[in-house]
């Protein structure tokens, strides 16, 4: 079955997670993607864990899940010869997407201004391409950081706690490769013919995502601060401890859903305490109407929760982890955990593309790729060099 994207040619220049993580996201619709790393060493994302022993010796599992679904072509942009080739691969292709600080293409003569026009090139950084921070190094946590979320994520007497991803360089991405799409729309269904460069930074995804928090600043002079598990104006909203030592997310605010949670604790009366029998009573009282759902939650093991809550129609879930998730039934049965012949270690589970178009399933990607593995094969089909060529240009170790 075609998939939307086929036919496309990217570029991925990048590095670690943001910009690999578009060009990935672009693959998974069906385009084709070349990594571009360099002949030394590749990806720094092939050395981060957590590592499976292999005969190769240590193998990051990292890796074999975001660098899946490419090719990989080693090239030494830092010398002549290979930012030549680099060029004319872009003129090959439609894609280009990088994460390295600004200015370095420029250096290496490979910036949008040196490329074919018709390119849509993604540039992410982590400040933006240009202003009076543009220059400073950074990486998810900062963009974090400056974009604002660090402030709201903790309980509001402790200190800021980081996200339990990197939640900029993910988003970066998805901000990316949609914004590709828009020009390559542009480009080609409007016939412009033209590319587009995309300045996408890591603190600008979190902070479009701050909900109403710069509007209200302007509107209010209120500074939002973190709120912990709760809403300071919704009850009752928490992550409640089980019996069996699980938290289950309980989200009951709205007058329907307290109603019937109030039915799942079997707890009527709490409808008709003047404290806790509106939205606004529950807002007031909040710490003692999340105590109340506390307590009851404290008696049954997670699964009765959900259990009782399901069967009343509460909005519920429990904190799952990597080994719930590799085993419930409806993630099973949607296919959300997919196996991916990795060429290192096999098969391996992971998580399948996302999201998926109705009346398809997800299809595998390919495996992450050795390093170069691709190289002779990319440079003969797509630039018609020929074997004493590559082997020249492996002898002076540009590729």
């Amino acid at each position: 079955m075609r998939r939307p994207l086929e036919g496309l040619r990217v570029l991925d220049l990048g590095t670690r997670i943001a910009a690999p993580f578009c060009a990935g996201l672009l693959g998974e619709q069906g385009a084709e993607v070349i990594k571009i790393e360099q002949p030394r060493g590749g990806d720094p994302l092939r050395d981060l864990g957590p590592f499976v022993e292999t005969d190769d010796g240590p193998y990051s599992l990292y890796w074999s899940v975001e660098g899946r679904g490419r090719k990989s072509v080693t090239l030494d942009l830092r010398k002549p010869e290979g930012q030549d080739l680099f060029r004319r691969l872009a003129a090959e292709s439609d894609v280009v997407c990088e994460n390295f600080r600004p200015g370095t293409l420029e250096r290496w003569n490979i910036d949008p201004s040196r490329l074919d026009p018709k390119l849509v090139t993604v540039r992410i950084s982590v400040f933006g391409q240009d202003g009076p921070k543009s220059l400073r190094p950074g990486l998810d946590r900062n963009g974090v950081a400056y974009g604002g979320l660090l402030h709201l994520t903790g309980e509001p007497d402790r200190p800021p706690v980081r996200p339990g991803v990197t939640v900029t360089d993910y988003l970066t991405g998805v901000f990316s490769a949609q914004a590709a799409l828009g020009i390559l729309y542009e480009r080609d269904a409007r016939g412009t013919g033209q590319g587009g460069v995309i300045d996408a930074y890591l603190y600008g995804s979190a902070l479009r995502i701050l909900e109403w928090s710069i509007a209200a600043y302007d509107k209010l002079g209120i500074i939002r601060n973190r709120s912990g598990n709760r809403l300071e104006h919704s009850a009752p909203l928490d992550n409640y401890p089980s019996k069996d030592g699980r938290y289950v997310c309980i989200v009951a605010a709205a007058q329907n859903n307290f109603e019937r949670l109030c039915a799942a604790m079997e707890r009527p009366d709490l409808l008709t305490d003047e404290r806790y029998a509106t939205p606004k009573g529950r807002a007031a009282n909040n710490d003692a109407i999340n105590q109340i759902v506390t307590d009851w939650a404290a008696a049954l093991t997670a699964a009765e929760i959900e259990e009782r809550c399901v069967a009343n129609d509460v909005p519920v879930g429990t904190a799952y982890d990597a080994a719930d998730l590799s085993n419930d039934e409806h993630v099973l049965a949607r296919g959300d955990i997919l196996t991916v012949d990795d060429p290192v270690i096999g098969a391996v589970r992971q998580q399948a593309p996302f999201p998926r178009i109705d009346g398809q399933d997800h299809e595998a990607p390919t495996g992450a790729p050795r390093l170069g593995a691709d190289t002779d094969a990319v440079l003969t089909s797509v630039l018609g060099l020929d074997s004493a060529e590559i082997s020249r240009l492996r002898s002076e170790e540009i590729i």
